[in-house]
């Protein structure tokens, strides 16, 4: 394992490395910004200190120190280790390495067992790992990037601790370029300004920084490049989001609940992550149709008239220029005052028809097409209400089987203000009815 410092005879033999490789961590105190798992308190430091491992799933971003980890982890307990990707492996691949596994326990020597891109299997070959793992055979570390959760069988999880990397934090890129410019002696090339953007480029992604700093010193620039100069050398990373998985839910859920926080800003940077990573507008347009409905309803009607134009907008006019309909229909919505009782008023109202089933409506209020259907007293005692005074009769329409129910309870925010107090009247003039 390469040392972070090394004498210039031995930086020109291991020159055709990529310097992210060469400045891997000799110790597990070295891995940055991952302190609440290694530190003394963390469950890797207090694995190691005890010197028993527990499999392990490490969840977390690219370039965050899975595979350095695992194998620094192997190191500190003394174990065999023994690496595997799901992107290239097979079920015989699989079967060979488990041999090797027991071949060693047979030995005296046990085997840490590191699976890159775990969630890769299918679900026979993840089954695959749980006899190795409850006899002891092997310690299974796995990494993924996507949610076990969602990617990882059940039973797998059940035996193995799922630990978070977190993605690398400002200050844990600036402490891998300082080692990159320690190791080769010499300080990247970059006003303050550009050094920031640098580290906002590698999107917490210290192996990705590495790959852009050696890049930087491989131009060897004779005057500090600017941010401006740096954006138009350097080829901006993608962000990470893929929209068919967790991130994906991730961010409209962000965007969600910022809507509903009537958090204008935090809306509005979310929608911008999203579609900045290429989701697709008429997804984001369909979730915010439904934060008309269902957080803000007739507290303010004109937010669902909103949400709608958004989308026939970006129909008419597609991106980018479209684009700017979804910000007005996000900034509308986030702005608007709240309320979801029409939304706990249905899901009530839906309860109590499942409740009562079939009861039929009261006698006064049923159609009477026929001579026998009136004969039978459909529609006897019915009062139009445009005859009443007020316009309001204030007749029961619910089941003769049920007692009057209230589902919709409006809000004193909005238009629903208005509606209150509308309900209120109509309330009191039905008691005085009654009288």
């Amino acid at each position: 394992m390469a040392d972070l410092f090394h004498t210039p005879s031995d930086t020109a033999k291991e020159a055709p490395r990529p310097l992210a490789d060469r400045l891997r961590p000799a110790a597990l105190s070295e891995v940055v910004g991952q302190d609440h798992l290694i530190g003394p308190e963390g469950p890797i430091g207090r694995m190691v200190a005890s010197g028993h491992l527990s499999s392990i799933i490490f969840w977390g971003p690219p370039g965050t120190g899975k595979t350095t980890t695992a194998r620094l982890l192997a190191d500190a307990v003394g174990l065999s280790f023994e690496q595997i990707s799901a992107v290239f492996s097979g079920v015989a691949d699989l079967k060979k390495v488990f041999e090797a596994a027991l071949l060693r326990r047979s030995q005296g020597k046990s085997t840490l067992l590191f699976v890159d891109e775990i969630h890769r299997f299918n679900r026979a070959q993840q089954d695959s790992f749980l006899p190795v793992m409850e006899d002891g055979t092997a310690i299974l570390v796995g990494a993924t990037t996507e949610n076990p959760s969602f990617e990882l069988n059940a039973a797998l999880l059940s035996r193995a601790q799922v630990l978070i990397l977190n993605r690398l934090d400002d200050e844990a890129l600036e402490e891998l370029l300082a080692r990159a410019e320690a190791y080769v002696g010499e300080k990247l090339t970059l006003t303050d300004d550009a050094r920031i953007a640098l580290r906002a480029m590698a999107d917490g992604d210290g192996r990705f920084v590495l790959n852009l700093a050696e890049e930087i010193l491989a131009l060897a620039p004779v005057e500090p490049l600017d941010a401006k100069m740096l954006a138009k050398l350097m080829q901006r990373r993608a962000p990470i989001y893929d929209k068919s998985r967790e991130g994906h839910y991730n961010l409209i859920s962000a965007l969600h609940k910022s809507v509903r926080g009537s958090d204008v800003d935090a809306a509005l940077y979310w929608l911008a992550r999203m579609l900045d990573g290429g989701e697709d507008p008429l997804f984001i347009l369909r979730r915010v149709v439904r934060m008309a409905i269902e957080d803000i309803g007739l507290a303010d009607p004109q937010a669902l008239v909103q949400a709608l134009a958004a989308k026939d907008t970006y129909d008419f006019l597609g991106s980018p220029e479209g684009e700017l309909a979804l910000a007005q229909a996000v900034l509308y919505v986030a702005s608007a005052p709240k309320s979801n009782a029409q939304y706990t008023a249905f899901k009530g109202a839906m309860k109590a028809a499942k409740e009562t089933g079939s009861v039929a409506p009261p006698a006064h209020i049923l159609n009477a097409p026929t001579k026998l259907m009136k004969e039978l007293g459909y529609g006897a005692g019915y009062e139009y209400d445009h005859d009443a005074p007020d316009g309001f009769s204030g007749q029961d329409y619910f089941p003769e089987e049920m007692t009057r129910q209230r589902f919709y309870q409006p809000v004193e925010r909005g238009f629903e203000r208005d509606i209150a107090k509308r309900l209120a009247y109509w309330q009191k003039l039905r008691e005085e009815r009654r009288s």
